[in-house]
């Protein structure tokens, strides 16, 4: 199966309210949609493009994937799995230009197989997913905690810590009384605290009844983490410095509990590598947020955990570039029957809501 034609479109989706990631505050978000074309069917992947997550702009992507990445699949054979793999392994950096073709690639894959990359995986069709909370003033955070478990049946929350110490256990207090106590919380801190103060963090979450306290503070696969998961009552749950296999091994020979795959960041084949070798540890892993759109959802949910799944921030958008929506149940999506998942495209919408460079 050899590469016939590729194209690549930029689009902006504007969210309902402003949003406070760790490191930025944004209305919108830029998306970039890949689509690989082989043997008279289409593969496709989402990128989102934010500075301070992907580190790349539209343009840097379209000249990555154009110059030196796409090139390299002329002649390969893409129904091999690693094929792709090899042929990137002598170029360093550009994790999303690399992980969105591996990503297309799959979804090819699938394509020309006649069944849905979940049903090729074997990995079932329906994904418990978590809704993430991001960081607003408590009162805010409870009564946005309270509507989306309502009306989507949640049962596990994301909540966004790193407003200090004070300021996080307030919000999750106010969660808490907000969704009862049957609903699952974890936290996010981004990396915000000091190492030095991160044991006394994770404690106090999990006095508070957290489960899974993630990025407390900015980890390495090391004598600190080892000795932070050793003293621990609750799961670590590591994800900005873990977007590799090898990051994988690492800290799993450090004692990791629980590892957040990507697909978004990184791409399915890389997380599926991650997931098997958290699973070989006994470890659990989430398939973490990218702030995907429902497109993105789709693709990216292919990818199993064994914790809920945080693809769910399209709710947060004005609009969509899929004919349809993920549809979320007692907190759960069940994915599409559909072996081509480039037919899930609203092409107008990707017209009328072009990001233009």
């Amino acid at each position: 199966m050899k590469l016939e034609r590729w194209s690549l479109h930029f689009y902006r989706l504007a969210y309902a309210r402003e949003v406070v990631w760790a490191n930025a505050r944004e209305s919108a978000g830029v998306f970039a949609l890949l689509v690989l074309e082989a043997a008279g069917v289409a593969g496709i992947a989402e990128g989102t493009l934010k500075d301070t997550w992907s580190g790349v702009s539209p343009r840097s992507l379209k000249a990555a994937l154009e110059d030196f990445l796409l090139p390299r699949l002329a002649a390969l054979d893409l129904e091999e799995e690693a094929a792709v793999s090899r042929a990137f392994a002598g170029i360093p950096e550009n994790r999303l230009a690399k992980g969105m073709i591996e990503s297309a690639c799959w979804t090819l894959r699938a394509a020309a197989a006649g069944k849905p990359l979940w049903q090729l995986w074997e990995s079932g069709r329906e994904r418990e997913v978590a809704w993430t909370v991001t960081r607003q003033a408590p009162a805010a955070m409870a009564a946005e905690s309270a509507q989306v478990c309502a009306r989507h049946g949640f049962r596990v929350l994301k909540v966004k810590g790193g407003q200090g110490v004070q300021t996080d256990l307030l919000a999750l207090k106010e969660i808490r009384a907000a969704v009862g106590a049957e609903v699952e919380l974890y936290v996010d801190a981004n990396g915000h605290y000091a190492r030095a103060d991160a044991s006394d963090y994770v404690q106090r979450l999990a006095d508070a009844g957290v489960t899974v306290a993630e990025d407390p503070c900015p980890l390495q696969p090391d004598r600190h983490f080892e000795a932070l998961q050793r003293a621990s009552p609750i799961p670590i749950l590591v994800d900005r410095s873990c977007a590799s296999r090898e990051d994988a091994a690492l800290y799993l020979e450090r004692g990791a509990r629980a590892l957040s795959t990507k697909p978004g960041r990184v791409g399915l084949a890389e997380t599926r590598a991650i997931a098997a070798r958290a699973a070989a540890q006994g470890a659990r892993t989430a398939v973490g947020i990218y702030a995907e759109s429902a497109l993105g959802t789709l693709v990216n949910l292919q990818q199993p955990g064994s914790m809920a799944a945080e693809q769910t921030f399209f709710l947060a958008m004005k609009a969509q570039v899929t004919h349809t929506l993920p549809q979320i149940r007692g907190g759960r999506i069940v994915l599409p029957a559909q072996a081509v998942l480039a037919e899930l495209v609203d092409w107008e919408a990707v017209r009328q809501l072009a990001y233009n460079i």
